[in-house]
């Protein structure tokens, strides 16, 4: 067996409590996701995914924009009451039920 060694990096708690839940669900733990991907770098050379900035950005005047336009719009909408949204999640949920 190759001489191993210990590799240790910080990282945000719920970052690795989600990426911990993932990989359980495909029945592996953090070290072995972490080896596949030291072994998949080393086969292609690489990052083993595509790591590429945007073709464009949005400034933040467009930002500013975008977020004013969605509070227009949603300016015109009725108010509602907490008992309807609450039947309207309700009515998602047994329609998500419905379709399994």
């Amino acid at each position: 067996m190759a001489e191993q060694v210990l590799n240790q990096f910080r990282s945000d708690k719920a970052l690795r409590d989600d990426c911990v839940a993932i990989y359980e669900a495909l029945g592996m733990d953090l070290n072995t996701a972490f080896r596949m991907f030291m072994e998949r770098t080393r086969m292609v050379r690489g990052l083993p995914f595509p790591a590429v900035l945007p073709e464009s950005r949005m400034t933040r005047a467009e930002a500013q924009r975008a977020i004013d336009e969605i509070r227009a719009e949603a300016a015109d909408l009725p108010e509602m009451t907490l008992d309807e949204i609450n039947e309207e999640i309700d009515a998602a949920r047994r329609e998500r039920k419905s379709k399994r």
